[in-house]
């Protein structure tokens, strides 16, 4: 993708980065599960992410004896229900995964235009997670997209992460039934954290691509989709669906201090963002991260000609650690809050925004990371604008430098921007699953259990 064919798009000022506050999130935890806003374990089983319930989820399948990619998958499915407004089936993404030998691969599924163009990207993140979960996960398939179906059938209170989300999304809520029936009241207005809420529609399309994968959504739920769009005037076909892809490729690798860094491969707009960011911000002096951080990020902006960006791309990212060695960092992206705002109403599926279009540049500043120096490990993810960008890369060099990340105060991000949003594993002495202190998201880990 290119940046500087995009850039014409955006229309709404940079907001500097800054330091925010913690605003704290809290679900309940199971046997053997602890979660909680920060959390710092011995264990190396931790889950990070932007929603409470969905790392629950995912705690959950590590627990159960699942890997990294088996709860990035599940992760990723429950965020399709309990956080829409920036993941979904009809999406993408890109993740950076690393199994127990050491061995890093990169699995690209961003969204893409149709070949016929339209408003609707191809959707491709039910293909990117199936590939990478078949390739390197450990429990059966089905069992990671159950937790999403259970919680998309079964119902969930309404986070504070996902209200602080809809706000300001009304608008776009109102334009489609399915949207304005899950998360508006009878007056017409945002429901209130602690609401139950649904999908069922979404519920059943879960339980397809559980029990069809990739090719049972691109068949059953593709058929929907297509019929949907060419009722809308949009332009999706039989082909776009049979051409989707996951490229699963090495990704790109530089050091930084004693790290060794895997970030996107050059090939995407991620990964051209990403190698002019950390190229420009390892140059620099380490006495001030941030500050290096937030410039090199200008810099590269400005080198691809971008001024100005949307103030919410619709796009999350995660984090996942496991006890055998695995890590999987992920951001994934509907192009826009809800994507195109529109819900093929016999799937639940949120057709994400074409990648031509206003919020197109999302996928640019989607910053999946690993970073390896010694027995210390990072693993995160930036997505959702500039600042998030800039907010990763700051805490990066901060480790590489020799700095600790142990809580969310070593960690700076916008709070005028909550929406560009960074979520952090770090291991030192111990290991810290660290949420973006601007926002309401959630650390998780499994703690062993001590023999009866």
């Amino acid at each position: 993708m290119s940046l500087f064919r995009l850039s014409g798009f955006l229309a709404a000022p940079l907001v500097a980065l800054a330091l925010a506050g913690c605003t704290a999130g809290h679900i309940f935890g199971v046997a053997a599960l602890k979660t909680d806003t920060v959390q710092v374990a011995s264990s190396r089983q931790l889950v990070v992410g932007d929603e409470p319930f969905a790392v629950n989820a995912a705690v959950s399948v590590l627990a159960q004896g699942g890997n990294a990619v088996d709860a990035a998958t599940a992760l990723f499915f429950a965020l399709s229900v309990t956080y829409p407004v920036a993941a979904g089936p009809g999406g993408g993404g890109l993740c950076i995964a690393r199994d127990p030998s050491g061995v890093l691969g990169e699995f690209d599924f961003l969204p893409r235009a149709a070949n016929r163009g339209g408003a609707y990207a191809v959707p491709m993140a039910v293909r990117g997670f199936y590939d990478m979960q078949k390739r390197l996960g450990s429990m059966p398939w089905q069992r990671t997209i159950s937790p999403a179906e259970v919680l998309a059938d079964g119902g969930f209170p309404m986070s504070q992460a996902l209200a602080a989300r809809l706000a300001g999304t009304e608008n776009i809520i109102r334009l489609d039934a399915s949207l304005a029936a899950e998360f508006l009241d009878e007056n017409g207005q945002l429901k209130k954290p602690g609401t139950v809420l649904s999908n069922p529609v979404l519920a059943r399309t879960l339980g397809v691509i559980r029990q069809e994968g990739a090719d049972g959504f691109g068949a059953r739920i593709g058929a929907s989709l297509i019929a949907y769009a060419a009722a809308q005037g949009g332009a999706l076909g039989p082909d776009d669906f049979a051409a989707v892809r996951t490229r699963a490729v090495a990704p790109a690798r530089r050091s930084i201090g004693g790290f060794a860094i895997a970030y996107p491969a050059v090939g995407t707009g991620a990964g051209a963002f990403s190698a002019a960011l950390l190229s420009r911000a390892s140059a620099s002096n380490p006495a001030n991260t941030t500050a290096n951080a937030l410039a090199a990020v200008r810099q590269a902006l400005a080198g691809f000609g971008v001024a100005t960006v949307p103030a919410d791309f619709g796009s999350t990212g995660f984090a996942v650690t496991d006890d055998k060695g695995g890590a999987v960092a992920c951001a994934v992206t509907l192009n826009g809050p809800f994507g195109a705002g529109r819900t093929a109403a016999d799937t639940g599926v949120l057709l994400a925004a074409s990648p031509l279009g206003p919020a197109g540049l999302a996928s640019a500043f989607l910053m999946p990371l690993l970073g390896q120096g010694g027995t210390d490990l990072f693993a995160g993810a930036a997505a959702g604008g500039p600042n998030g960008s800039a907010a990763i890369a700051a805490a990066l060099l901060r480790m590489a430098g020799g700095g600790t990340l142990a809580s969310s105060a070593d960690i700076h991000t916008s709070g005028a921007a909550p929406r560009d949003t960074i979520n952090l594993i770090a291991c030192q002495a111990a290991c810290a699953a660290l949420p973006d202190p601007g926002a309401s998201g959630l650390g998780g880990a499994v703690h062993a259990q001590a023999a009866p």
